[in-house]
């Protein structure tokens, strides 16, 4: 007697719903490493913040501060320094490993050309690729500028840095997510029309670098300056202690104004000689007060906004037209 054996069905597992479909499930996975490195950032940068904050506060509170002076007057340590360096840095990163290989790399390796000869238009698929890359990078840098500014704020009369440094100023409130978005678009406006991934980086650098420079210059402009009048040998005012100064002068009763070095001569009798000889009488101060921050922090931002805005649809005008 024999029997027949037959082998059991096969049950497949269906596979479970995706977050994502389409496009989007493409550029994810194009780019998971880049989103998982960005997340990494985000997440590690947020634990460095809070323990360097907490190391700052136990210093501070074991030396009896605000009650009792500091011995010095800012705090300052390596761990301090380093979260500067690294927050100054990250628009320029951005800039570089994330914005300028973003499509030069498919252009260059020819996925570009693959991806747009399906049923996919080149707008479109560019289009999903910002909106991603975007998404992560102003998650990412909000939330290390919104922890930031938590660090800073409560402890800016002993911080390192003024709140007119680029250090600071270019570190909270919005001003870090508009300066990563900005750099970010920069980067894929130069990958675009480069076509290549070494050279985009290369000039996306020199760019991101003259970007800073002429940024960090551009900050006494964000706020009509103030000006105050006081007398010659009085004591500095008090509102003037967390003040920028953008220039300053001494001036006649008749309001003539003179450089602040006209009478600096060799010897009192001499300074004092000139002092009288031109009617000195007042010190004028022009200056940005702490208190125009925000406004200036939030001119700044809708600037390179408006900046972003302007690279992104280039970008998206031009892969309309021509092909990658």
């Amino acid at each position: 007697m024999s029997t027949t054996l037959t082998d059991a069905p096969r049950t497949e597992r269906a596979p479970g719903p995706r977050l994502l479909r389409g496009l989007s499930w493409l550029v994810v996975r194009q780019h998971r490493a880049l989103l998982l490195s960005l997340l990494a950032v985000m997440v590690l940068g947020s634990i460095w913040l809070v323990y360097e904050r907490g190391q700052m506060k136990d210093f501070l509170d074991a030396a009896g501060w605000p009650e009792k002076e500091l011995a010095q007057p800012t705090f300052d340590s390596d761990g301090v320094g380093l979260v500067i360096a690294a927050l100054g840095g990250l628009p320029l990163i951005l800039a570089v490993f994330v914005g300028a290989p973003l499509i030069a790399g498919d252009q260059e390796q020819g996925t570009a050309q693959l991806v747009t000869t399906q049923s996919v238009s080149r707008l479109r698929w560019v289009a999903t690729k910002f909106a991603w890359i975007y998404a992560a990078v102003l998650v990412t840098s909000a939330l290390l500028s919104a922890l930031f500014t938590w660090w800073w704020k409560p402890y800016r009369s002993v911080f390192p840095s003024l709140w007119s440094d680029g250090s600071v100023f270019d570190n909270t409130g919005p001003m870090l997510p508009a300066l990563c978005l900005f750099m970010t678009a920069a980067g894929i406006t130069i990958g675009v029309l480069a076509r290549r991934v070494l050279m985009s980086m290369a000039v996306t650098f020199v760019f991101a670098a003259a970007a800073g420079v002429v940024w960090d210059e551009m900050i006494v402009h964000l706020a009509p300056t103030r000006t105050l009048t006081y007398p010659l040998n009085a004591d500095m005012p008090s509102r003037l202690d967390e003040s920028l100064e953008v220039d300053r002068w001494i001036g006649s009763a008749d309001g003539h104004l003179y450089g602040w070095g006209l009478c600096s001569k060799a010897t009192e009798k001499a300074s004092d000689a000139c002092v009288k000889e031109h009617g000195i009488v007042n010190n004028v101060y022009k200056y940005l007060g702490f208190d125009q921050m925000p406004a200036m922090q939030w001119t700044g931002a809708g600037i390179l906004l408006a900046g972003t805005v302007v690279l992104t649809a280039f970008v998206l005008w031009r892969v309309s037209r021509r092909p990658l």
